[in-house]
């Protein structure tokens, strides 16, 4: 008698089970948003129930605000690198997080989840997570880089232009406008 084959089945721990949530919620919140997104087809694409779910996250706002800032975290964080590199490398610290955070625009999932949460700060929660991430942001950048306010202040506001070019593909367009708004150096970039 052959003896029956074992299965041992590995266990993930609820930190775990978090991220690979955070992972699936990061796919189908870019696409339609906070409000457009049933937490059942988040909990599908993860594996696991809905109830198990809301074990790990107890609503859908919290979900929301946990990848909210799993996104400023990853924007914060690569920034960072990017100031560390460039110092490094005796490079304007500016301009190589200007060219960083171009590289992160890439990544449409993080771009829309950007503007879906930016867009949902009519939630007092949502907006706090949003405002928390981009005060460190900015406390970084001008650490980083000891610009002048003015200085910091038109960085944010190219980087909340790109934010918008970006959503609409701008960078694929060959048109006057386009090229005139992207300038050359962005459109090297993507």
């Amino acid at each position: 008698m052959v003896p029956a084959a074992t299965t041992k089945r590995t266990l993930s721990t609820a930190g775990e089970r978090r991220e690979e949530i955070l992972a699936a919620a990061e796919r189908i919140f870019a696409a339609r948003g906070l409000h457009g997104t049933p937490t059942l087809e988040i909990a599908k694409a993860a594996g696991i129930s809905q109830a198990y779910l809301f074990r790990l996250f107890p609503t859908k706002s919290e979900l929301f605000i946990a990848l909210a800032k799993r996104c400023n975290d990853r924007i914060h964080g690569t920034f960072v690198d990017t100031a560390r590199r460039a110092r490094e490398a005796g490079e304007d610290v500016m301009t190589a997080m200007g060219r960083a955070y171009v590289g992160l625009l890439a990544d449409r999932h993080l771009l829309l989840n950007q503007l879906h949460a930016f867009a949902a700060c009519d939630d007092p929660e949502i907006r706090d997570q949003m405002r928390a991430g981009f005060a460190r942001l900015y406390e970084l950048v001008e650490r980083e880089t000891q610009a002048e306010p003015e200085q910091i202040r038109l960085f944010f506001a190219h980087g909340m232009l790109l934010n918008t070019l970006a959503a609409m593909g701008t960078q694929e367009l060959d048109e006057p406008w386009a090229r005139g708004l992207l300038g050359p150096k962005v459109i090297d970039c993507c």
